[in-house]
């Protein structure tokens, strides 16, 4: 055979060996690509997403059981109308919780989702279980805050008293106070708040003080040597919490919830139990704010979010905290009307005015 017909003959051959070679290369790199993939998947980002969660009526009911309940006094619950809490859903930033590349890539594409580096969310080596406890204690004591202030709106008597609530190991008064102890005087002086024993401890400029706490009903005074913080004030290193004694029980029911944001719909929601007829006038009202026992409103986190959540549950009105105002300025969802309030007092006159058919364009908003 000529070298001319040999090499006709070998051609196809050739072509398939080629070809072949080829295709086992794609799919080599297929493989490789599955495999990178999968191992992308993962491989943890050190990332925070936040989504709007659920939005819950505080004048319902949820799994057949009254949110709020009252015993030993009238209640009202309502017939119609919602106060809606509202809530973020958090994933990623924890050990037990971590998301990979793609989980993030969907948060940053996702317009109502925020995406935060983790060390803005929480401190290195929080873990899931403290997060846990952290927002049960916050909404436990939004609860009882709630309670004071809406009882203080309504006029209706309570006693609390200032206790501590936790004391670090590492702080000045560890060893020598304890949790539970009730703050009576400091050098002598009542401690009806914070700010009194701010005053005392910026006068004495790091002087030992004499505590007197009391403790299983017994009186004890103690004497603390405060230490300065990075701000340059000087502290006891321990953390306060108020003991109410309310004159009947109101009780929150609500799990799987935590944080102190809800705060504010709470006391409307109370409000709303102990007095006749139906605050909202049978209107979709939602809303976010913690709250002190005084009737303060104050900010929170996550705020676009619960709008979106809120409207997403089909709110018309939105209350938010006024120190909130910058954060809600263009995130607003179509069709929700957000009333800016500061105080428990505006926020039940806002519900009050759109209750009863006043223009809720009136009323102050975020500018």
């Amino acid at each position: 055979m000529s070298q001319e017909n040999q090499d006709a003959a070998l051609a196809p051959v050739a072509k398939r060996v080629r070809r072949d070679g080829r295709a086992s290369a794609m799919v080599v790199s297929g493989v490789v690509a599955a495999v990178l993939a999968v191992a992308a998947m993962a491989i943890p980002v050190p990332y925070v997403v936040e989504s709007p969660g659920p939005a819950i009526n505080t004048i319902g009911s949820v799994g057949g059981q009254p949110v709020i309940s009252v015993t030993g006094h009238n209640s009202f619950p309502a017939q119609s109308g919602t106060l809606d809490l509202t809530t973020v859903h958090m994933i990623g930033g924890l050990p037990d919780s971590e998301i990979n590349i793609f989980q993030a890539l969907q948060g940053w594409l996702t317009p109502s989702d925020s995406i935060y580096p983790a060390e803005l969310i929480y401190p290195p080596g929080t873990s899931q279980e403290a997060v846990n406890s952290e927002n049960s204690a916050a909404m436990t004591g939004s609860q009882e805050n709630a309670t004071a202030a809406a009882f203080k709106a309504l006029g209706i008597n309570y006693q609390t008293v200032l206790a501590i609530a936790s004391v670090p190991s590492d702080g000045a008064s560890a060893g020598i106070l304890k949790p539970d102890d009730v703050l009576l005087t400091i050098d002598g002086k009542p401690i009806t708040g914070l700010p009194a024993i701010q005053k005392v401890l910026a006068d004495g400029k790091g002087a030992p003080v004499e505590v007197t706490v009391q403790r299983a009903g017994a009186d004890k005074s103690v004497q603390i040597t405060p230490r300065a913080g990075t701000d340059g004030k000087y502290l006891l290193g321990i953390s306060l919490q108020n003991k109410f004694t309310f004159p009947f029980k109101v009780d929150i029911t609500l799990s799987n919830i935590g944080g102190p944001s809800a705060g504010m719909m709470f006391a409307l929601g109370i409000m709303d139990t102990l007095t006749k007829g139906d605050l909202t006038g049978g209107k979709h009202f939602a809303g976010t704010g913690t709250i002190d026992p005084g009737g303060d409103v104050g900010a929170i986190g996550g705020i676009a979010q619960k709008m979106v959540g809120a409207r997403n549950n089909g709110a018309d009105y939105f209350l938010a905290p006024a120190a909130n105002c910058g954060d809600v300025v263009g995130h607003v969802p179509n069709g929700l009307h957000v009333v800016k309030v500061a105080t428990l007092k505006e926020a039940y006159a806002a519900v009050t005015a759109i209750g009863t058919g006043k223009d809720s364009s009136t009323l102050p908003t975020c500018k």
